[in-house]
């Protein structure tokens, strides 16, 4: 939609976004694709416009009041229509002006939203109602269908007319933005143009590009409930999370690891010099000039202009404390939803375990912000835990691979979504994928873990609540027992195929964890004399832990853990624990006094031959065991 025409049929798609491309493209100027964005309908515009979230082909959230926003002459009439519902504005001093619709039942049928000024008209045409979801999070919830398993097969059968995708483009604060632009996105990490900003379709061409976890997601909420579906992705790569919460949320928070974070973050911000930076950049550009000239090279495109432009510096970092939130959860603030998936944590887990005890204090204040920015104190909101990276852990070298700060990470957010709904909220939902593994920090597995957040979905907010069962199987209480553990479930669980259950850890008071042998409890005997047991309570012991404490379950990046719950085999049991151990306190004492920031280089590599030791012992037991019980009857030459 060009929002300056008051033309009644204007159809906003990619095709303007392409259209703005090829103008630029057929400049003497710009011969090769331009390395950088192409803008094909601005942010904000003259004259009467809505704000570019609202277009042909949306959909508008159901069973709730729509507001509808845009901007006008100061004073101006605005009346929006929609079906038989109709909402009037005034704009102000400032141009703003929002309107409300009344609900709206959900409706698959192509109706037309208009906007009428004191001169102008614009038309929203093929507008949808049902329910929409947004995205959020970093790279591995942005992560594209194309690139999954299994991905060319969903994108050759994505022809869902019902479902519609917007892709909000990268924004930065420290101001709140109110809009975002429409336009071709230059990637450097790809090095090519992303459309982004437009309302289309889902199509094949569409899907490739959308996030796979958001395309399964959508696909099974859609064809089980038969509603029009909305998916808005306001995901980032690279971003953390104290980047995703509003930074005046940040700012009223009593912690220490958040005022540190923002004492660190305010200090880059004032020592950021604009001019000064300009000038480097000027000297290094004829500098890398030069070297060229002197090779016989051509003069590639980024050396051949001049820099001009002053920079923001740390503010303009999209991981500066609510930047990330200012600028591309700002534009959609106020927009009526039916709920939030989110997957992150990677890049707070390179902060090491000030990044964890970060993580713990802002996730729940996080969840509580964008509840608040989008009007609803109960918006459902899903959590999707952080996914694997590296080799997977093995019993050989558990003990060695539980030294890694992403499992904390992963630990924080199921605590953060038991603490929550233990605390009475009912609309948390919360998968794990920590079983989807692949060595790749961007694990293809994507359709299992986006189909695992539509059975939440389904269960809890349409309907589907006896079909479907989606809560991870919960510890109800730990005690010590003879030598082991007795863990208790809420629920019978088990490992695939009845296997043995793998992935436990045990330790004493002094911290030395040692993989666990797991039984389950006998509670007597059938009318066969066989043993019945009890599958809701698990029994864990080592032989190398004579008074195990606590427990910690699929304790590593790409973990060992196979725990189920019976019956539902794709509900698994999640990442935690039972002591209070930060990274580094682990064995008890092993580096000495406390930590109080991350590890050292040199402590880590202390911690790990500390760790390495551990397996070392145990295996060297096992072999031991092994040969007291057949090494007596190899060596017998009668046998």
């Amino acid at each position: 939609m060009r929002p300056t025409a008051p033309h009644p049929g204007l159809r906003p798609c990619r095709a303007l976004a392409a259209l703005a491309l090829a103008t630029a493209l057929a400049t003497p100027a710009a011969a090769q694709l331009p390395r950088r964005d192409v803008v094909a309908v601005p942010a904000l515009a003259e004259g009467l416009c809505v704000s570019n979230l609202f277009q042909t082909n949306m959909v508008l959230q159901r069973d709730r009041p729509v507001t509808v926003w845009g901007w006008a002459a100061p004073g101006e009439r605005v009346t929006v229509e929609f079906a038989e519902a109709r909402a009037s504005a005034t704009a102000d001093a400032e141009r703003r002006w929002r309107a409300m619709l009344p609900p709206m039942a959900a409706s698959a049928t192509p109706r037309a939203l208009t906007v009428r000024g004191a001169q102008a008209t614009l038309t929203l045409e093929n507008v949808l109602v049902g329910d929409v979801w947004l995205l959020g999070g970093q790279s591995n919830m942005e992560f594209e269908l194309a690139k999954v398993e299994n991905g060319a097969l969903e994108i050759v059968s994505a022809n869902e007319p019902l479902i519609r995708v917007l892709t909000v483009p990268y924004g930065v604060g420290p101001e709140r933005r109110e809009g975002f632009a429409r336009l071709q996105e230059w990637s450097d990490w790809f090095g090519r143009h992303f459309a982004k900003g437009d309302w289309d379709v889902c199509t094949p061409a569409v899907a490739s590009e959308l996030s796979a976890i958001g395309f399964a997601f959508a696909r099974r909420v859609h064809r089980a409930s038969g509603v029009p579906i909305g998916v808005i992705d306001a995901s980032r790569g690279g971003t953390t999370l104290e980047a995703w919460t509003p930074l005046e949320v940040l700012r009223g928070m009593s912690s220490a690891p958040v005022e540190a974070a923002l004492d660190e973050w305010d200090a880059r911000a004032a020592a950021w010099d604009p001019a000064q930076d300009l000038e480097r950049r000027r000297a290094e550009r004829l500098e890398a000039l030069a070297r060229v000239r002197a090779e016989g090279r051509a003069v590639p495109e980024e050396l051949a202009r001049e820099p001009d432009d002053l920079r923001p510096g740390p503010l303009g970092d999209p991981n500066f404390p609510g930047g990330s939130f200012a600028g591309m959860i700002g534009p959609l603030t106020g927009l009526s939803l039916r709920g939030v998936l989110f997957h992150q944590g990677y890049n707070n887990a390179l902060n090491g375990m000030p990044g964890v005890r970060l993580y713990r204090d802002v996730f729940p204040e996080m969840i509580r912000a964008w509840r608040a920015a989008f009007g609803d104190p109960e918006l459902p909101f899903g959590i999707l835990s952080l996914c694997t990276e590296g080799p997977p852990q093995t019993r050989d070298d558990y003990v060695e691979r539980m030294l890694d700060t992403g499992v904390h990470i992963r630990a924080v957010q199921y605590e953060v979504f038991l603490a929550l709904s233990e605390a009475g909220d009912r609309d948390l939902g919360f998968a794990s994928c920590y079983d989807l593994r692949r060595p790749w920090y961007h694990p293809q597995l994507k359709l299992p873990a986006g189909e695992r957040l539509a059975r939440w979905a389904l269960a809890t907010q349409y309907g589907f609540e006896r079909e479907l069962d989606w809560r991870p199987p919960r510890l109800l209480d730990m005690q010590p027992r003879e030598g082991a553990l007795l863990l208790r479930l809420e629920r019978e669980v088990g490992a695939p195929e009845g296997g043995a259950i793998e992935g436990f850890a045990v330790a004493a008071a002094d911290g030395r964890f040692q993989p666990a042998d797991v039984a389950y409890v006998t509670v007597g005997e059938d009318e066969r004399g066989r043993p019945r047991l009890d599958r809701s309570q698990l029994l864990l012991s080592s032989p190398l832990v004579a008074e195990p404490l606590h427990f910690r379950y699929a304790w590593g990046r790409s973990p060992l853990g196979n725990l189920q719950a019976l019956g539902h085999l794709d509900l698994p049991f999640a990442t935690q624990r039972s002591d209070a151990w930060d990274l580094g306190e682990v064995p008890v004492g092993a580096l000495g006094a406390p930590l109080e920031g991350d590890l050292t280089r040199a402590q880590r590599a202390r911690l790990l031959d500390v760790l390495r030791g551990e397996d070392l012992r145990r295996r060297v037991a096992e072999a031991e065991a092994f040969l007291a019980l057949h090494g007596a009857a190899s060596s017998d030459p009668g046998r």
